[in-house]
């Protein structure tokens, strides 16, 4: 059943992203915006982290965690999308 909203990405937060703001992303987000795009809140995430078991590849720049933008891609099935734009 179609409901309109098929590129939605369903969060908890007040406003999920579509595909298209998910693939228009830089090449490394926030933990913040990374837990919206999954659907959680900032506080699951960094526990997640915590416990070694976020599921996106992350890196360290000056101190900050920065998500890997093409690995959220991937995890999402939105890589090969990404190519197509």
């Amino acid at each position: 059943m179609d409901d309109g909203k098929t590129d939605r990405i369903e969060t908890s937060e007040e406003r999920g992203m579509t595909a298209r703001e998910v693939l228009n992303l830089p090449v490394t987000i926030s933990v913040v915006t990374a837990a919206r795009v999954l659907g959680m809140g900032p506080n699951k995430a960094y526990q997640l982290i915590r416990d070694g078991e976020f599921p996106v590849d992350m890196i360290t720049v000056g101190g900050t965690r920065r998500v890997l933008t093409a690995a959220l891609w991937r995890f999402l099935g939105l890589d090969g999308l990404a190519l197509q734009q």
